[in-house]
C-alpha cells in the first residue's frame, strides 16, 4: 500500500516534470492515452464477446441407414410435444435443416475460430497494448533514467528558488524600467518587445507583496507548480507598454539577502556540473530514435494487417466423423470494429510518429548543446552572460520552448553583472560604514586592525575607513581593490588568507605607495596576487601556504625595501631569486614543515641578515654558511634533527650574535665552544636530550635568559652563580633532585624561575635574597615543606608563587597570609601549564612549554 505522503509526491514529480516537456512531448503524451484507450477497448471486446460464428456448407457426405432429418428431428422434440404438434412445426419451418444440436456449433465455432482466424484478428487488440505501454513508458524515459533525473530534480528547485527569491523581482523590474527608456529611442522590434511583455515591471508576480504575512515556508520541491501556474496564470493580461516610473528599488532583509547570495553559489556549483556532461541530451535524442524506430517498426508490419480482417470465413474442421459436416461457413462479428479500431489505432501512431519525426529534426537543426543568451543580451544590461554548454544549455531549450519568462527568472542568477550589482547592494546594507568601525580592534601595536571573513567581496564602504592602518581578508572570493582605495591614507599592512585579490590600475599606484606589509596564506599558489612584485614599497613579505618547487612570484627585483620576508611552506631549496634582495634583507625565516632544505649556501648573499630563523628543515648540522652573516643577531634553529654542535666554534666571530634558539632537536652533549659566544643574551637548548651542563656555559657573563627545560638534566653546578645578569631560568621538565643555594645568593637580579616537573625533596636556604623574583613555579616535584622564607619575598606576593595547595598549607600562617591574595594553588594536571594571573609581559620563557603555557 502506498501512502497519502507518497502519493501527493508522486503527483508534485509529475507537476514539477511539466516544465521541462515542450509542446511536442505533450501532444505525445495525449496521442499514447488515445491509443491505450483504443488498444483496451479493442482488447475488452474481444474478451467479452463470442469470437466466430458457423454453420455447415454441404449436406451430410452418407446418408446412413435409418437416419433421416425428419426422424432425426422427430427425435429431437421434447416429450411435452405430441405427434401432432411436432408435424405442425416442421411444417411451419423454413430453411435448410441441419442435424447438429448447440453443443456441436459451440464446438466447430472454437475450432474455426483457431483454424481460419489470422494471428492479427486474434492478437492484434493485446499487441497493440503492450505497444501502446512500451511508447508511454519510452516517453519520459530520459526525466526518469538514475544518471538524468537527480539533475534534473536538482535544476528544478533551483528554478523554484529563482521564481521565489526577491532580488529576482527586483532584477526584472530594474531591466524592464531600462528598457522601457530605450523605447523612447529605439524602434521596437517584435521579439524583443515579446521579452518587454514578459519582464513588464507592473506584473503582479514582480511585485513584493506589502502583506506583513510570511512567505509560505513550503520547500522549493513543492513550489515550482504554484510559481509556475501563477506565471503562466497571468501571462496573457498585462499590455505590452507600460508608462516609464521611476525606479524602486526593493530593500532585502538579511534573510532574503543570504537565501540569494546562497542561490549564487549553488547556481554556479550546478553549472560547473551540468556543463562538464552531456548525458541529458544524449538520453532524450537516444529516446526520440527509439520511439521513431518504434513506429516505422509498427507502421511496416501492421498497416498490411488491415487486408486480413474480414466478415465471411470457409473452415474445413477435421470433425466430420463428429458432426457429420465437412465445411462451414463462419462469420467473424468483430471483424468490422477490429478494422475500424485498427485504423484509428494506426493514424494515432502515424501522428505519434510525426510528432518524434519533428522533435528529431528539432534536434539535429538546433546546437541544443550551447546556449548563448543571444535574445537576452540584446538588451543592455545582459551582454555579459556566457554561452552555456552541454546539459545546463539543453535544459534551457527545453524550459524556453515551455514558458520563456522561466529562462529569465534563471537568468538573473546566471548573469555576473547581475551578481556584482546584487553583491554590491547586498553589501551596501549589511556591511555600511558604522557596522565596519564597531567591528574595527586594535592589534597588539594598538593600531586600528579590521578582520573581514567569508564575506563575497569587499564593501565599498571599506574603502571610506581612513584611520584603518591593518586590514586582514580571510576566505573572501572577490577581494577587488578600486581606485576607492586612496581614500585609506591610513592603510599600511594586509593580510590575505585565502582570497582571490586583485586590484585596479589606479588601486594599485596606491598600494605601491602606501603599503609596508603583506602577509598572504594560500591553498594554491595560483592564490598569490601577481601584483605583489610590484609593490616596490613593500618592507616585509609573508608567504604560508603549499610552496614546493617552483617560487611562485617570479621575479624580485622590484622589491628593492624589502627588510623581512617569511616563508612557510615545503621548499627542498631556497629560491634562487632570493639573490635579487640579498643586499636589503634584514630577517629571513623559513619554516618547512618537516621538509628536507638543501642548497642553504645562498645564504652567504645575505651579508645584512640580523634574524635567521631555519624551522623545521630537517637540518643535521649547522650550516656552514651562517659564518658570512657577520651582522647575525638572532639564530633560530628549531624543530630540526641537530645531534651535534660542534659547528659552534665557527660562529666565534659572530660579534653581534645575542640569541641562540636551538629547541626541540637531539642534542645530546653541549660543547665547550658554546663559551666563545660572548654576546650570547639568551640561549634556549629546550627539548632536547642534555644530561649535563658544561662549565663552558657559564662563562656567558652576559646571559640573561637561559632555557633548558625538558632535558634530562639531574643536577645544576653550582658555577650557575657566575650568571650575575641572569633574569629567566627555565629548567622544568629535568630530573633535578636539587637545586644550587648559589643559585639563590649569587643570581641576584633572577626573576622569572620555572623548576615544575622535577624531582625536588627541599628547597636551600637564601631564596629570601632574590629580591627580584617575581614568578616562582615549583608544581609538580616531591616537595614535602616549603622554607618560611617565601614570606620574606615581596615579589611574590600576589601570585608569583605556584604550588599545589596542600604543600602550600605547610607554610607558616603570616608567610601564608602575606603571599595567599591572588597565589595560584592546585594540584590538577591541567594547571600545570596554566599561569591565569600572569601577563605576557611579564612572563616570557620563549621555549615550547612557553606556548603552551
Amino acid at each position: 500500500m502506498f501512502s497519502l505522503s507518497e502519493l501527493v509526491s508522486l503527483e508534485q514529480h509529475e507537476n514539477r516534470s511539466k516544465l521541462l516537456k515542450p509542446w511536442w512531448e505533450v501532444f505525445m503524451e495525449y496521442t499514447v492515452v488515445l491509443m491505450l484507450m483504443t488498444s483496451v477497448l479493442a482488447s475488452t471486446v474481444q474478451l467479452s464477446r463470442d469470437k466466430v460464428v458457423c454453420i455447415p456448407l454441404d449436406p451430410p457426405a452418407s446418408a446412413n441407414s435409418s437416419y433421416s432429418p425428419s426422424d432425426s428431428s422427430a427425435s429431437r422434440l421434447p416429450a411435452r410435444f405430441g405427434p401432432d404438434n411436432s408435424q405442425n412445426l416442421l411444417l411451419t419451418a423454413s430453411g435448410r435443416h441441419t442435424h447438429l444440436v448447440y453443443q456441436q456449433y459451440v464446438y466447430v465455432s472454437q475450432v474455426c475460430y483457431h483454424e481460419i482466424l489470422p494471428p492479427s484478428s486474434r492478437f492484434f487488440p493485446y499487441i497493440a497494448l503492450l505497444l501502446s505501454l512500451m511508447l508511454a513508458a519510452s516517453g519520459s524515459f530520459w526525466l526518469r533514467f538514475p544518471h538524468t533525473s537527480a539533475c534534473i530534480e536538482h535544476f528544478l528547485a533551483i528554478l523554484a528558488k529563482c521564481c521565489e527569491s526577491p532580488w529576482t523581482s527586483q532584477s526584472l523590474s530594474h531591466t524592464a524600467q531600462q528598457e522601457n527608456l530605450q523605447d523612447k529611442e529605439v524602434p521596437h522590434k517584435s521579439l524583443r518587445g515579446h521579452l518587454r511583455v514578459q519582464s513588464n515591471p507592473y506584473r503582479p508576480f514582480l511585485k513584493r507583496s506589502d502583506s506583513p504575512t510570511p512567505p509560505s515556508p513550503c520547500s522549493s520541491r513543492h513550489s515550482v507548480v504554484s510559481v509556475t501556474a501563477r506565471l503562466t496564470k497571468s501571462s496573457a493580461h498585462f499590455p505590452t507598454q507600460s508608462p516609464p516610473c521611476p525606479r524602486h528599488e526593493i530593500s532585502l532583509d538579511k534573510s532574503d539577502g543570504e537565501e540569494a547570495r546562497a542561490l549564487f553559489e549553488r547556481i554556479k556549483r550546478f553549472r560547473s556540473h551540468c556543463e562538464s556532461s552531456g548525458v541529458i541530451y544524449k538520453v532524450y535524442l537516444g529516446q526520440t530514435i527509439f520511439k521513431l524506430l518504434m513506429v516505422t517498426l509498427i507502421l511496416s508490419y501492421m498497416g498490411p494487417l488491415l487486408s486480413a480482417f474480414s466478415f465471411t470465413h470457409i473452415c474445413h474442421p477435421e470433425v466430420q466423423p463428429l458432426v457429420g459436416y465437412a465445411a462451414f461457413q463462419c462469420i467473424h462479428v468483430l471483424s468490422s470494429l477490429l478494422h475500424k479500431l485498427l485504423v484509428t489505432y494506426l493514424i494515432l501512431l502515424g501522428l505519434y510518429g510525426l510528432l518524434n519525426s519533428y522533435t528529431l529534426s528539432w534536434i539535429l537543426y538546433n546546437s541544443l548543446r550551447e546556449y548563448p543568451f543571444n535574445l537576452l543580451n540584446e538588451t543592455r544590461s545582459q551582454r555579459d552572460v556566457p554561452e552555456l554548454r552541454n546539459d545546463l544549455a539543453f535544459l534551457l531549450h527545453m524550459l524556453e520552448q515551455y514558458d520563456p519568462l522561466l529562462v529569465q527568472h534563471l537568468f538573473v542568477f546566471l548573469c555576473p553583472e547581475r551578481e556584482s550589482h546584487f553583491l554590491d547592494t547586498h553589501l551596501e546594507g549589511h556591511w555600511g560604514k558604522d557596522k565596519l568601525r564597531d567591528l574595527t580592534t586594535s592589534d597588539q601595536h594598538g593600531r586600528p586592525c579590521l578582520h573581514l571573513v567569508a564575506i563575497p567581496q569587499l564593501p565599498p564602504a571599506l574603502f571610506s575607513l581612513s584611520h584603518l592602518q591593518v586590514l586582514k581578508l580571510e576566505r573572501i572570493t572577490d577581494a577587488r581593490f578600486t581606485v576607492q582605495v586612496s581614500n585609506m591614507t591610513s592603510l599600511r599592512e594586509l593580510h590575505l588568507c585565502q582570497c582571490t585579490a586583485t586590484a585596479e590600475a589606479g588601486a594599485l599606484r596606491v598600494l605601491q605607495e602606501r603599503l609596508e606589509v603583506l602577509s598572504i596564506a594560500f591553498a594554491r599558489s595560483s592564490e598569490i596576487p601577481s601584483w605583489v612584485v610590484s609593490l616596490r614599497g613593500l618592507r616585509e613579505l609573508r608567504l604560508s601556504g603549499r610552496l614546493r618547487r617552483s617560487w611562485p612570484l617570479g621575479s624580485l627585483r622590484n622589491l628593492l625595501h624589502i627588510r623581512t620576508l617569511v616563508i612557510h611552506g615545503m621548499l627542498q631549496q631556497l629560491p634562487g631569486v632570493l639573490h635579487e634582495v640579498a643586499g636589503s634583507l634584514v630577517r629571513l625565516e623559513v619554516r618547512n614543515e618537516d621538509t628536507k632544505l638543501l642548497g642553504i649556501s645562498s645564504l652567504k648573499r645575505m651579508i645584512d641578515l640580523t634574524e635567521l630563523q631555519l624551522r623545521g628543515c630537517q637540518l643535521e648540522r649547522l650550516p656552514s654558511a651562517l659564518q658570512a652573516l657577520t651582522k647575525l643577531q638572532t639564530l633560530d634553529i628549531p624543530n630540526n634533527r641537530l645531534r651535534t654542535l660542534g659547528e659552534l666554534s665557527h660562529l666565534a666571530h659572530l660579534n653581534c650574535l645575542s640569541s641562540l634558539r636551538l629547541s626541540n632537536n637531539h642534542v645530546g652533549v653541549l660543547p665547550a665552544s658554546i663559551g666563545d659566544l660572548k654576546g650570547l643574551a639568551v640561549l634556549d637548548l629546550c627539548y632536547n636530550q642534555l644530561l649535563d651542563i658544561p662549565l663552558a656555559l657559564f662563562s656567558l657573563c652576559n646571559l640573561q635568559k637561559l632555557l633548558l627545560a625538558g632535558n634530562l638534566l639531574e643536577r645544576i653546578p653550582g658555577d650557575v652563580k657566575a650568571l650575575k645578569q641572569l633574569t629567566d631560568l627555565d629548567i622544568s621538565r629535568n630530573r633535578l633532585q636539587s637545586l644550587p643555594s648559589e643559585l639563590f645568593t649569587n643570581c641576584m637580579k633572577l626573576c622569572l624561575l620555572n623548576v615544575s616537573r622535577n624531582s625536588l625533596r627541599s628547597l636551600p636556604a637564601g631564596i629570601s635574597s632574590l629580591s627580584q623574583l617575581c614568578k616562582f613555579d615549583l608544581r609538580d616535584n616531591s616537595l614535602r615543606e616549603l622554607p618560611a622564607e617565601l614570606g620574606r619575598c615581596p615579589g611574590l606576593r600576589g601570585g608569583g608563587l605556584l604550588v599545589e595547595s596542600h604543600i602550600f598549607l605547610t607554610l607558616p600562617p603570616c608567610a601564608r597570609d602575606y603571599l595567599s591574595n591572588c597565589c595560584c594553588l592546585g594540584s590538577n594536571e591541567s594547571d600545570l601549564d596554566d599561569f591565569p594571573h600572569f601577563s605576557p609581559s611579564q612572563w616570557r620563557f620563549s621555549s615550547a612549554m612557553e606556548s603552551q603555557i
